[in-house]
């Protein structure tokens, strides 16, 4: 399997994943995974596609993610990485599918509208 890049997104985030056989290296935007993820759960969820296939030490992995927050970029990492792993082996398709892995979110921050502050909020009533 020569390298090849997949393309997942989140939010407003977009992860560009490049996979090809190695021991295990897991890099996003030229930093280990444990030094760009400060938390452990932001890291289990960019990490899961792995878990769910037990494929850990199989692939070098590399990352780059640009746009939104620490959780549109995991998750974005977890989009992109299950559309890699279900294209190298076709036996995995069912096991991501089960866990929803190749299925994009598409829930985006809903737009703020004129007259109030936010997008729900509502400006504080005033009888008198």
């Amino acid at each position: 399997m020569e390298q090849k890049n997949f393309i997942g997104r989140r939010k407003t985030s977009t992860a560009r994943l490049y996979i090809q056989p190695g021991s295990g290296e897991f890099q996003v935007n030229k930093r280990s995974l444990d030094e760009y993820f400060q938390t452990q759960a932001r890291r289990n969820v960019a990490s899961l596609p792995l878990d769910v296939t037990e494929s850990n030490d199989q692939f070098d992995i590399k990352v780059t993610v640009r746009g939104g927050g620490v959780t549109g970029q995991s998750g974005a990492i977890q989009h992109a990485l299950a559309r890699a792993l279900d294209d190298h082996n076709e036996e995995w398709h069912d096991v991501l599918k089960a866990h929803d892995l190749l299925t994009r979110d598409d829930r985006m921050v809903e737009r703020k509208k004129y007259g109030q502050p936010g997008a729900r909020k509502k400006f504080q009533f005033s009888k008198r």
